[in-house]
């Protein structure tokens, strides 16, 4: 009976708050509570307490990389299914100044024991299903990597920022110690990973009351991650990878049949990469490099589409789609192949992010007709040689943009006992077969499709943007910059704008506010339609600041799709 019941008032409250959520995001499209215009500083993050977190840095005399390391931390707290301290990211910074670039990579890394046949395959080359019933390679400890996160947001403020780690921690510190009101965002994602929380009893003692999901408006409280972040704060990244805290990481991943080690935690580094460029219709791009694969596909869609006068066709009418669809599906194609960790495969990228191969790209498109499986191209014949997601921008023009991820909302479900950190799912981001570009390897970093995203114009600072939403990452990015650039959207109505996704096979994704007669269009050249949610979740939630370069204001702008919101002064 207890299980029925469980099963019962699990399923009403997921179907009264997906009701909630999907009137709340109609409403919120509407709401320009979520767009900020200021002189002096900017934040657009996810959650509006984490945005507030940054300008107040701002506000204090910090810089973007103080502001953006705040934000950092207390984007984990405030949005804890997203992302935090058990998670990694990548980080891109822009400085005003002398006009130079810094990529911090800190993705977490496979265990240096992971092989490319940890994990056991069905006939069809699905991982199969633990004793649980849980699918290992996401829930439990053998889905867990290595975090990066500690290490690369103290890295970028030792040598970046100006404030001390307790004044940049202090704020996360406070509403891990506090707590964070339950929104009825979070609330539905705690219900639709509710078995996996319930599964470990450090998780359900913070996200769960009495054996049932918290709902909105409940508390989330997490100490035991307040005295970890406290610990930190006072001795810097070793009170994370050495000590009692890496202790019971690795005894918890163990204990789920993990294969993480102390040694794995005590050698883990940052790596600093040149980050991937390019330019669309004269704005220059500045993008993650592999191991991500996100700023080099949204480059080559993006140069692809260079060749359409998208600007002639409009804003998402059935010709339009067709050609960002085709697109598309040639860019994901083309990551399926050739994508993995530079450190330890060879990746084309010069010829991926070239404006030749997008030209031979290009020509492989039919406007009349529908490819119904894109293979990869050859991107060797003109070879020369992931979430959640915040920007920054200080009152002198230094720029941040940074995604960071623990993977899968709520990642493996396994909250390290004692200490408050929820730990990632990456290995799930490895091509789980032996014998790719991204399979597993011990010390490997997994495949990401993070974009974290920089735009200037005539050289000069325009935008800093970027979305979580696995790999539909790389087609909401490209299509948030062809917003701008293209149409002359506003941030905010960029970001607002429905949007559509398509994989190198498989059915076109739209959100359901794409008018019907284009629908009817799409059906009629041969596309299979998937219609989601008006403002759904699937298609991330993207955060941006574009900058005015003749008055100077920013104007910051938050997804509707999450609990997003800009704040500036």
């Amino acid at each position: 009976m207890r299980k029925f019941l469980h099963g019962y008032k699990v399923t009403l409250f997921f179907s009264v708050c997906a009701f909630f959520f999907i009137g709340c995001a109609s409403l919120n499209v509407v709401d320009s509570s979520r767009e900020a215009k200021g002189l002096h500083g900017m934040v657009a993050s996810a959650h509006p307490l984490a945005s507030q977190v940054g300008v107040d840095i701002l506000k204090a005399g910090g810089n973007a990389v103080d502001a953006a390391v705040a934000v950092g931390f207390a984007l984990g707290v405030v949005e804890p299914n997203a992302s935090g301290i058990g998670g990694g990211g990548l980080m891109l910074i822009w400085f005003a100044d002398s006009g130079t670039v810094v990529f911090i990579d800190s993705r977490e890394k496979a265990p240096a024991a992971a092989t490319a046949d940890m994990f056991e395959l069905d006939e069809n080359g699905k991982v199969i299903p633990d004793a649980r019933g849980f699918n290992p390679v996401v829930i439990g400890g053998r889905a867990v990597a290595v975090p990066g996160e500690v290490a690369g947001l103290l890295t970028a403020l030792e040598k970046f920022g100006t404030m001390s780690r307790t004044e940049v921690m202090q704020p996360a510190i406070k509403h891990a110690e506090q707590g964070i009101t339950v929104s009825p965002v979070l609330a539905g994602i705690i219900t639709d990973n509710f078995e996996a929380l319930a599964a470990f009893p450090a998780s359900d003692r913070i996200f769960l009351n009495d054996g049932f999901p918290k709902e909105a408006g409940d508390t989330v409280r997490n100490p035991d991650l307040g005295k970890t972040l406290r610990l930190i704060a006072e001795q810097g990244p070793d009170a994370f990878y050495h000590g009692p805290v890496a202790q019971s990481i690795v005894d918890a991943v163990q204990a789920d049949g993990g294969l993480m080690t102390m040694e794995d935690l005590e050698n883990f580094e940052v790596s600093f990469r040149t980050p991937v460029t390019s330019s669309y219709r004269g704005f220059e791009i500045i993008s993650a490099p592999p191991p991500s694969s996100g700023g080099t596909h949204v480059i080559e869609l993006l140069n692809i589409m260079e060749s359409f006068d998208v600007e002639k066709m409009g804003v998402n009418t059935a010709r339009s789609i067709h050609a960002w669809t085709e697109a598309m599906k040639l860019t994901y194609a083309d990551r399926a192949e050739f994508m993995g960790d530079s450190d330890f495969v060879d990746v084309p990228t010069t010829a991926l992010t070239s404006k030749q191969y997008a030209l031979d790209q290009f020509g492989r498109i039919d406007m009349n007709s529908v490819m119904e499986h894109a293979g990869s191209g050859d991107p060797w014949t003109v070879e020369s040689g992931s979430t959640t997601h915040f920007s920054v921008v200080d009152g002198d023009g230094n720029m941040v943009a940074y995604t960071k991820t623990i993977n899968h909302f709520f990642a493996s479900g396994i909250t390290t006992p004692g200490t408050g950190i929820i730990l990632n799912d990456q290995m799930d981001d490895f091509d789980k077969r032996p014998g790719y570009a991204n399979s597993i390897a011990g010390g490997k970093r997994p495949l990401s499709t993070m974009s974290p995203t920089l735009l200037l114009k005539d050289g000069k600072p325009y935008a800093t943007l970027g979305s979580p939403g696995g790999s539909r990452i790389i087609s909401t990015v490209a299509m948030l910059i062809s917003n701008l650039v293209d149409f002359d959207m506003d941030i905010q109505t960029a970001i607002n704008t429905p949007r559509i996704n398509s994989y190198a096979s498989g059915p076109l994704k739209i959100e359901s506010r794409i008018p019907l007669d284009v629908q009817s269009s799409l059906l009629e050249m041969g596309h299979e339609l998937s219609v989601r949610k008006d403002f759904d979740l699937y298609f991330g939630g993207a955060q941006g600041i574009v900058i005015d370069q003749k008055s100077g204001v920013m104007h910051g702008g938050a997804d509707p799709r999450r609990d997003g919101k800009a704040s500036g002064y």
